[in-house]
């Protein structure tokens, strides 16, 4: 049985993953200012006029004012309690887009109408980056999913609700209307399968006093038991998350089984840490549940989904993870880019089928950090709200 207790620490090498690596790069990126950049702001709109003949003056101007809109708008995100990440990553990423639009347009069409074609694509790519930094990561979608058991014998059905990768840099929109939605659904038991804090402000103590404000006030407002995990090794470092969980009502599940009774329903808890590496997590996983028979509901509580296979050779009822944050920018037809998953897009987010077991993929609350977009696109933050019954 577990214990409400700090996490025992991640492993502290944990190998470098590619897309890890890329956000480092960006951090770098994002302490450079705006304006110091401003020769190659200029130098992108000087380049993207070239085609266009006697309307290089203007298609270059054109190029410029979207570049000046999207920084304004970028540094208006932290000042407005929206969102923290650096202004300079994001907006060298739209930069080279706008210069690319009106560059190909008028590579085609250097006429009037060209521009105002390369005006309105332009636009088009405005409006899309506001909707993916302003507005969706502050649309959390409830997603209710339901799952029968014959190994869970409740008069009632349980409320269990999945919380995933919080990514707190500070208490925002998004964070307080989590506890709005959390106080309506009413669970019976809430599980947090990690990543607490954004990677920019693992150390940083207001980040941390927020996350730590965060969960003691979901704590209050479910009145329910909380159990949790933790997350990468690289964000919920141990150094870092024993202080914010300290003083608070929560069962760690590091390496552990909890047998617990909720609402008349007898549920085994499985809590293992994420190490990232299959080598050593796989084996970790098997000598976790081979000492328990398989006759409870059982419920494995891992941060990403590449133990799913295992799991479910063990016998595992239902999987619980995030990780991958569906991907956050998606493409139409495509779905995400990247998910960080050892199993790619395989699976990205919501809910699969391993056999007897059943998956599920939360998209999480949050988002990554460094120099990182702030932005959400056709992956909205997530809370899943589980009805189990028999």
């Amino acid at each position: 049985m577990a214990d409400s207790a700090s996490p025992s620490h991640p492993a502290p090498g944990s190998r470098p993953r590619p897309l890890h690596a890329a956000l480092i790069t960006t951090e770098h990126l994002g302490r450079i200012q705006p304006l110091a950049l401003a020769p190659a702001w200029l130098a992108i709109a000087a380049i993207s006029c070239w085609p266009w003949g006697n309307l290089r003056l203007s298609a270059g101007i054109l190029t410029l004012v979207f570049i000046i809109d999207m920084g304004v708008g970028l540094a208006l995100l932290p000042r407005m309690g929206r969102s923290f990440g650096p202004v300079t990553p994001s907006l060298l990423a739209m930069a080279l887009v706008y210069g690319a639009l009106t560059f190909v347009v008028g590579m085609v069409w250097p006429v009037w109408a060209g521009l105002a074609l390369a005006a309105v694509l332009n636009l088009a790519m405005s409006a899309v980056f506001v909707y993916a930094t302003w507005i969706e990561p502050f649309r959390i979608q409830v997603t209710r999913e339901e799952l029968r058991s014959p190994k869970l014998e409740g008069e009632r059905p349980l409320r269990l609700l999945h919380l995933s990768d919080i990514h707190i840099e500070r208490i925002t929109a998004r964070e307080r209307e989590a506890l709005r939605l959390a106080h309506e659904l009413a669970p019976d038991i809430v599980v947090l399968t990690g990543d607490y804090l954004n990677q920019s402000y693992i150390h940083d103590p207001e980040a941390q006093a927020d996350a730590h404000t965060l969960l003691a006030e979901l704590c209050a407002t479910v009145d329910a038991p909380v159990y949790a995990v933790t997350g990468s090794p690289p964000i919920d470092v141990a150094d870092v998350v024993p202080g914010i969980f300290a003083d608070l009502p929560i069962t760690w599940l590091h390496d552990e089984v909890a047998d617990v009774r909720v609402a008349g329903h007898e549920l085994r808890l499985a809590g293992l840490r994420c190490r990232r590496e299959r080598e050593i997590d796989v084996p970790r996983l098997q000598r976790l549940l081979n000492d328990f028979p398989a006759e409870p509901f059982t419920v494995l509580l891992y941060h990403s989904p590449d133990l799913v296979p295992e799991a479910a050779a063990l016998g595992v009822d239902l999987v619980l993870c995030g990780h991958t944050h569906g991907g956050q920018i998606r493409l139409p037809l495509i779905g995400a880019v990247f998910t960080s998953s050892d199993f790619g897009k395989r699976y990205e987010m919501g809910r699969y089928q391993e056999g007897a077991t059943t998956l599920y993929v939360n998209r999480g609350l949050g988002m990554e950090g460094f120099g990182a977009p702030r932005a959400r696109l056709l992956a909205r933050p997530e809370m899943v709200l589980w009805t189990l019954s028999g």
